[in-house]
C-alpha cells in the first residue's frame, strides 16, 4: 500500500469569519468530506483561526485581517471529495498550489 496525501493552500482577501466559515463549511461538505469537529478561537486584537478535523484529514483557515488576508489549507488522504472541493474552489488565490503526492506507508 502505498500512503498519499493531497495538498492544497492559498492566500484570499476575505476576512470576516463567519463568511469563512459559512463558505468553507458548506464547500467541504458539498465536496463529501465529513467532518468529525471543529474548533475555533479568536485573538485579541485581532485574529481568527478554524480548523475542522475531517475523515479525510483537515482544513485550516487563519485570517490576518490587519494585512487583509486569509491563509487556507487542505489536507486529504482521499481523491474524491478533494478533487471535488477543487473544482468548486473560486474564490481568488495570490498564491494557491496544489499539491499531490506519495510517499511510502
Amino acid at each position: 500500500m502505498i500512503a498519499k496525501m493531497n495538498k492544497w493552500s492559498g492566500w484570499i482577501t476575505e476576512t470576516d469569519p463567519a463568511t469563512l466559515d459559512n463558505t468553507y463549511k458548506t464547500r467541504l461538505l458539498t465536496a463529501g468530506f465529513k467532518i468529525l469537529k471543529e474548533c475555533e478561537h479568536h485573538f485579541q486584537p485581532y485574529g481568527y483561526t478554524k480548523l475542522y478535523l475531517l475523515a479525510e484529514s483537515h482544513f485550516a483557515i487563519h485570517t490576518f485581517p490587519e494585512e487583509g488576508k486569509t491563509y487556507i489549507e487542505l489536507s486529504s488522504c482521499v481523491d474524491e471529495p478533494f478533487n471535488r472541493f477543487m473544482s468548486y474552489e473560486q474564490i481568488r488565490t495570490d498564491t494557491g498550489n496544489k499539491q499531490g503526492g506519495n510517499s511510502p506507508a
